[in-house]
């Protein structure tokens, strides 16, 4: 299975995010050509070799009007201070809450060159909705941007339409997002996992004064993902790394086993005594494996006092809403009553907002969750011809197992028993 996995020892940016996987494209001319055409005004998208304690690897710069801004955030990251000095202070947040600042002096009252622009999400939306990129990206980069809304939402207790992005609104930062979605669909991974996330540890200094590390926003972003702090000082994961790790990963954990055919190195701004960098690995996963090569979560709960129409509908409602499976087992509960036991299959990346899915759709006042390994086989499908017409078989192979089994709706379409036949002897 073709396999990408996201290194984050030391954090994750959109910059850095953007040059791990810059390096492992075959066509990274291609790749930069359509980031300056895709229709962002002013903003130039550059690609420089770089290193970080001896590694090299890719820094990407993103100009706006050929200044750089650096990888902007959402506002705990924006300060803007203009006393008599008129001196601009603002913190840039690539460098990951170091609390490096660039102070601007101006001998004389003008306006500052550097305009920050403030954006709510549907304004960002827009922007994104008018890239010259394909759909399955442009879909990815909303959905980021979601994340990130939800989580700044949450942090400063207000609506998501109240939500207005600063930095992290800003072109440049739409660029990263954008190109880190564009280069994981150009890489076409079957599937992506990821390390435990490096936070960093210590304050980050913001507008609205000393924060923890990690920041709120962030916290929220990674909750479900397996994080660490350590002994680095300072702000190592940022609001968009986050939003872009949980929306790239599907899980989370060690290097799987894998044959390694690219690495990608993409690097920070700041120095430290270790690597700066986002390490980015893409290979054929082993087919057989030794152990449970994934993690899921099922969330439980005893249902006696809902029509089987409602129960149906919730069914239905939790499958559309992202729950890999819904079911039900008929049961007797308390006071000899008849009900059912409803248990919901998702991601662990996924788990509140499932649960929140099912206290807002069913009667339940409580969840029993547990986190399990699975085992699965790697899913595919083929068509192919019979005389009757063409149907999709659907396959799954791994621990020395094969299964194979046409799709049921061709054979609706179809002749149900004959063509079932058919389609299991011209597919061995």
């Amino acid at each position: 299975m073709k396999t990408l996995y996201l290194e984050c020892a030391m954090g994750a940016a959109g910059d850095m995010l953007m040059g791990a996987l810059y390096e492992l494209l075959d066509d990274k001319e291609g790749f930069l050509r359509a980031m300056n055409a895709m229709g962002l005004p002013g903003v130039e998208v550059r690609a420089e070799r770089a290193e970080t304690a001896g590694i090299a690897g890719t820094k990407i710069r993103v100009l706006v009007h050929g200044e750089e801004e650096g990888e902007h955030e959402p506002p705990h990251e924006h300060v803007h201070a203009h006393p008599h000095e008129h001196i601009h202070v603002h913190a840039r947040e690539h460098l990951r809450g170091d609390e490096h600042v660039h102070a601007h002096l101006h001998e004389h009252p003008h306006p500052h060159p550097h305009h920050h622009e403030h954006r709510g999400p549907g304004e960002v939306a827009k922007l994104i909705d008018g890239l010259a990129l394909p759909e399955e990206v442009r879909a990815r980069a909303r959905a980021v941007y979601d994340r990130i809304a939800e989580a700044e939402a949450k942090a400063h207790g207000c609506a998501v339409g109240d939500v207005h992005f600063h930095e992290v609104g800003a072109l440049d930062a739409v660029a990263d997002v954008a190109g880190v979605c564009y280069a994981a669909y150009l890489i076409g991974a079957e599937r992506v996992a990821a390390s435990p996330v490096h936070v960093g540890s210590g304050t980050v200094r913001c507008a609205h004064g000393v924060m923890p590390v990690p920041a709120p926003a962030t916290a929220y972003l990674l909750e479900g993902v397996p994080v660490y702090g350590g002994a680095v000082q300072g702000e190592l994961c940022t609001p968009t790394g986050a939003a872009l790790v949980r929306e790239l990963a599907e899980s989370f954990g060690p290097l799987p086993v894998m044959t390694i055919a690219k690495t990608g190195v993409g690097t920070g701004t700041k120095r430290f005594e270790q690597a700066n960098c986002v390490r980015a690995f893409l290979g054929e996963a082993r087919g057989e494996k030794s152990g449970a090569n994934g993690e899921i979560c099922e969330l439980v709960c005893n249902l006696d006092d809902m029509t089987p129409e409602a129960i149906a509908y919730a069914a239905e409602k939790l499958l559309e809403g992202g729950a890999l499976d819904v079911y039900l087992v008929p049961g007797t509960m308390k006071k000899g009553r008849p009900g059912h036991v409803l248990t919901v299959l998702c991601e662990v990346s996924r788990e509140e907002e499932t649960a929140r899915r099912v206290f807002a759709l069913t009667t339940t006042n409580g969840l029993r969750v547990r986190r399990c390994g699975k085992y699965y086989l790697t899913p595919s499908s083929e068509t192919v011809e019979t005389a009757a017409g063409p149907v999709r078989v659907k396959t799954a192979a791994g621990y020395g197992a094969a299964h194979r089994k046409p799709e049921y709706e061709d054979l609706v379409r179809l002749d149900l028993d004959a063509v079932r036949r058919m389609a299991l002897e011209e597919s061995k």
